[in-house]
């Protein structure tokens, strides 16, 4: 279905044009895998872009369920009904929290570097990523935005299961799900290409969309 991360952000732009050139909207990605798809859509809308890092918090023993997420900003979520049915410690939670925080701030730096995260405060914000499958990350990184209280958070993917862009969508105001295929058995399935993208990419692409919004504004 697409040919690459970029190609499939460029096409997800013309979902989006109602945005183009808006003075209080900003598109967010969610690295690294999302950050080729919201570079294209931040020059296609001509809009300024971020990174809005979401790790799981895994819990102790089988660390794919997570019991909640760390987002950029210091924000985090919690499952209390996971928490609760495995009556995770207090201790643990804060150990589990404490060493993806570490990996949260290393992305941080390597990333953005110096320069500081956009205000997201009565802005709409587009989060995007490169594909949704169960959703998880996406819906910690909107779960921290909303807490950060933007006027309007939108999601905007390339692929998504049905079933995924369905329930999220209950959670924003708008939902944007390029495809959504009936048999969906993962998101590097509809790319050409997929290999993984490098924090040095993120970090190029990050530094270009910058310096190309800073040039046009």
């Amino acid at each position: 279905m697409y040919k690459d991360r970029s190609h499939a952000g460029k096409l997800l732009a013309d979902k989006l044009r109602a945005y183009s050139e808006s003075a209080d909207c900003i598109v967010l990605a969610l690295p690294r895998g999302g950050v080729p798809v919201g570079f294209e859509l931040a020059q296609e809308l001509k809009l300024p872009l971020d990174v809005f890092i979401v790790r799981k918090l895994g819990t102790p023993g089988q660390k794919e369920l997570a019991m909640g997420a760390i987002a950029s900003g210091g924000i985090r979520v919690l499952n209390r009904g996971i928490i609760d049915a495995l009556a995770v410690n207090q201790a643990s939670l804060e150990e589990v929290t404490r060493l993806e925080l570490i990996e949260l701030q290393r992305r941080e730096f390597a990333y953005r570097g110096s320069n500081e995260p956009l205000e997201l405060k009565d802005k709409t914000v587009i989060l995007t990523d490169d594909g949704l499958a169960t959703g998880a990350s996406m819906r910690a990184a909107v779960r921290a935005v909303r807490s950060m209280q933007p006027r309007r958070i939108i999601v905007a993917v390339p692929v998504s299961s049905p079933g995924t862009c369905r329930e999220l969508g209950r959670e924003v105001d708008e939902m944007i799900c390029a495809a959504q295929p009936q048999e969906f058995w993962g998101v590097g399935e509809w790319y050409d290409n997929f290999e993984q993208t490098s924090d040095e990419e993120v970090h190029r692409l990050l530094d270009r969309a910058r310096a190309l919004h800073n040039s046009a504004a």
